[in-house]
């Protein structure tokens, strides 16, 4: 093979990642994401001040050359405290995900392969979990336990998992009505190899659109339970907290909220582009009816 024909040779990326930044949307998605994940991963350097210096003579100041997005009610960086709390957020809420999608997926892949009496109590008992005042429920538990890291993995973990499992049910039965599902039982296979080897990798797919679409809500919820008070304890920087701090100084001083107001909403559009195109790319058009 000549030199010429072998540079002329480009790796290719997966079809699904092609797919994925196909449209303007999953482009911007995309970017928003990758985006708020670099800034977060770099948020120590990036901050301008430190998140718990207060500057008693520039209380709630206007966006000027020295704090570009102004100050908050006690005089600290609206714009350093604004790229921590993204830091904040995403570490506390993606672990959830993935612990919500994974417990969630199991559950609904063991009652799809029990199916008969296993799945009609079971889904009796998701409907029961599901009809929970889960903000209430949380912000009890929370009370109880004190707020923390781990209590926040927990408790959105499990609640969030109560709705995968109802998902994954319903992708894993269409795929048990399938003809290779028959082959399989024929050769003798048992449920624990049908399930890893025949069920799993047809609604890997949807398993990974959960994840997207579940991060974004905990990002809601997580944000939520720190304006309640129920979140981050302070000084730590978090969006929540920080439009509830200063939402009493709105009238004159917007920019104290609508910072975090703005990072919030651009890291939660940004994952549901990305969820949305990533759906699109795996033949998952009609994904939300099962929801």
């Amino acid at each position: 093979m000549s030199a010429s024909l072998i540079w002329s040779v480009k790796p290719t990326r997966p079809l699904w990642l092609t797919r994925l930044t196909a449209s303007r949307s999953g482009r911007i998605g995309v970017l928003l994401l990758a985006g708020h994940l670099l800034v977060a991963l770099l948020a120590p350097v990036l901050a301008p001040f430190d998140i718990t210096a207060a500057d008693s003579l520039a209380v709630l100041q206007a966006p000027d050359l020295r704090y570009w997005l102004g100050t908050d009610q006690m005089g600290r960086d609206v714009l350093s405290r604004t790229l921590m709390g993204g830091r904040e957020a995403i570490i506390t809420t993606f672990p959830a995900a993935l612990l919500a999608v994974g417990w969630g997926s199991l559950a609904g892949l063991f009652i799809a392969i029990r199916g008969g009496r296993t799945e009609d109590w079971s889904m009796r008992l998701v409907d029961a979990l599901l009809s929970i005042p889960w903000l209430l429920f949380m912000l009890l538990i929370i009370s109880m336990t004190g707020p923390g890291p781990l209590v926040f993995i927990m408790t959105l973990g499990f609640f969030y998992g109560i709705a995968v499992i109802r998902v994954v049910l319903t992708a894993a039965k269409e795929v048990l009505c399938r003809d290779f599902i028959t082959a399989a039982r024929l050769r003798g296979d048992g449920h624990l190899m049908i399930l890893r080897r025949e069920i799993l990798p047809n609604v890997l797919d949807v398993i990974l659109v959960e994840v997207a679409m579940r991060w974004s809500w905990m990002l809601l919820a997580f944000s939520s339970l720190s304006f309640l008070g129920f979140g981050v304890s302070p000084p730590t920087p978090d969006w929540g907290l920080m439009i509830a701090d200063n939402r009493g100084f709105m009238s004159f001083a917007p920019w104290a909220v609508l910072a975090p107001i703005l990072a919030l909403s651009s890291l939660i559009i940004g994952i549901n582009l990305t969820s949305d195109a990533l759906a699109k790319s795996l033949g998952l058009d009609n994904i939300s009816a099962v929801r």
